[in-house]
């Protein structure tokens, strides 16, 4: 049986405890196409990305949101489906897209900066004809609000580059 001690202590750290976050999105259109996006936009959501999700629902995938366009780099560290990345400027514009499988370890970075990073089921851009150079328009739920000192990313981003 726990001391008094022991379950003092224990109340007084609940408190302390972060609150559930909740869940923002947005919708990310390509012309007829559209992607309703979970947000990331803390470095906490940024770093577990789509982390141990078993299925990714077509139409349906996670946005990246970041203050300023820089190189950040990716990894797929327990993510379980393989993903296509799109990365974007701050004019929305795709600069770069990646197919990558489940579970690949390897940190790569961007080519160039983005502010803005788009994962949706693997072969999904191609499947409709979107690629670099295409705009996306993305409308949010409720304005996200980018936390700062964010330099690398997973399907979920790497945590030693928060």
């Amino acid at each position: 049986m726990p001391s008094a001690r022991l379950l003092g202590l224990f109340a007084a750290l609940l408190p302390m405890a972060a609150p559930a976050q909740e869940v923002q999105y947005a919708r990310v259109i390509f012309g007829a196409d559209t992607v309703v996006a979970e947000v990331a936009s803390t470095p906490e959501q940024r770093e577990r990305g789509l982390m141990f999700r078993e299925e990714l629902p077509d139409g349906t995938g996670m946005l990246f949101v970041f203050e300023e366009a820089e190189i950040r780099g990716f990894w797929m560290r327990n993510t379980l489906i393989d993903l296509d990345i799109a990365m974007f400027d701050e004019d929305r514009v795709m600069i770069d897209l990646h197919q990558r499988e489940a579970e690949d370890r390897e940190v790569w970075d961007s080519s160039a900066p983005f502010a803005y990073a788009l994962e949706v089921r693997r072969g999904w851009f191609e499947e409709r004809g979107i690629g670099l150079g295409d705009v996306a328009e993305i409308l949010f739920d409720d304005p996200p609000q980018p936390a700062p000192d964010s330099t690398r990313t997973s399907a979920s981003m790497s945590p030693s580059s928060l």
